[in-house]
């Protein structure tokens, strides 16, 4: 059966009333001129159930709800507070930007391809769609990567680290732009390529192209995109973690010495304020590889051929990966002091419980005689 035949209107008729998807594959609705960019392992598969398109298109609704909100709120509070304007939050405005953007980017036209069951915005729409997801996402993966490192810095290192400054913040932010570009672009010009996969409403990289020359760019994307960030992370906060044990440990040496409960003023009982940047960092991070993973398994299953890949598993493993964009905004309005006290402030219809109140500037001296305060280091 001819290509042209598929798209016919009697036959596209015939796909969307019939019960049956004998004969039909989840190409058929698929526009002409973005045919030579499809696989031909999506021939094998039949339509998926229309129930499946209006599904997705609601999740993708709701995160991208939820990322606007979120995310910008963020943004809003973080550059309209003049006591979180700190060298360390601009990393952090800098993630809650990637995470804004990447869904304003993606969340609008995957909505729309969800109602036509389709792509229909173009070969050049699916390369742009698809450059942004992975600008995005490289550029949100670094900034947590410069935040793991800052973390270091300040509680492993203490007075030995280079403090952080707006300038060398800067720096790095420009970094970690040109890094994530640089990456995207290769698979415009012609290493890898940008194509629709799972259901044919959403564009990535080729995964399943035969040639070891294109493969070898998600293999050498992986590793500075994926691996390396991951080791860098696990190797920062196994330090962070070893530093935070030694100080709770001196504290409490030093408090049993003294024969007194707590070392700590009333403003500090609950936790050092390094343990408590340590647990907002690391959850973030770990949200993220818990995002970004099952998509990383879909693309070296095709580069590998190790399982067969349905459109169902690549797109639902495409919305975990959107959906690390939500999760910053929730971890940071739940765990970090500051930011509830100026969210409170500013927007108090978004705060939930008991009212925040500014954390004292009170500093807790690490085991290596650092000093390091709450709002300055969140």
């Amino acid at each position: 059966m001819a290509v042209a035949d598929l798209l016919s209107g009697p036959q596209m008729a015939a796909r969307l009333g019939s019960t049956s998807f004998s004969n039909h594959t989840v190409v058929d609705m698929v526009p002409p001129e973005m045919l030579p960019y499809i696989d031909p392992h999506w021939y094998q598969f039949p339509p998926m159930n229309p129930l499946w398109h209006g599904i997705l298109g609601l999740v993708i609704g709701i995160l991208g709800f939820i990322s606007w909100t979120g995310n910008g709120v963020v943004i809003y509070v973080f550059l309209c507070t003049k006591s979180l304007r700190t060298p360390s939050n601009l990393l952090v405005v800098n993630l809650a930007f990637s995470d804004f953007f990447m869904m304003v980017a993606m969340c609008p036209l995957m909505l729309v391809n969800c109602y036509y069951e389709t792509w229909i915005f173009g070969p050049l729409m699916c390369q742009l769609y698809a450059y942004a997801g992975s600008l995005f996402g490289c550029a949100s993966i670094w900034t947590m990567v410069t935040i793991a490192l800052d973390r270091y810095n300040v509680i492993v290192k203490g007075l030995a680290g280079k403090p952080l400054t707006i300038k060398r913040a800067l720096v790095w932010i420009s970094i970690v732009w040109i890094h994530a570009a640089i990456w995207t672009t290769f698979p415009m010009v012609g290493w890898n390529r940008y194509v629709p996969e799972g259901n044919m409403t959403a564009c990535g990289t080729d995964y399943l192209t035969k040639d070891w020359f294109h493969k070898s760019y998600i293999l050498v994307y992986s590793i500075f995109c994926y691996w390396f960030p991951l080791i860098v992370i696990i190797y920062s906060y196994t330090f962070i973690v070893q530093a935070v044990a030694a100080h709770e440990k001196t504290m409490r040496e030093q408090a049993k010495k003294m024969n007194v409960a707590s070392l700590r003023s009333a403003d500090a009982q609950n936790t050092s304020a390094e343990c408590k940047l340590a647990k907002i960092a690391l959850m973030t991070i770990s949200l993220w590889f818990m995002a970004w993973t099952p998509y990383l398994i879909i693309n070296f299953s095709g580069i590998f051929e190790s399982m067969t890949i349905s459109p169902l598993v690549t797109i639902w493993g495409s919305v975990f990966a959107k959906a690390n964009a939500v999760y910053n905004p929730i971890v940071y309005g739940i765990s970090h002091p500051k930011y509830r006290a100026a969210l409170n402030e500013k927007l108090p219809f978004l705060v939930c419980g008991a009212d925040s109140k500014p954390a004292s500037d009170t500093q807790s001296t690490t085991s290596g005689g650092t000093t390091a305060s709450v709002e300055e280091k969140a």
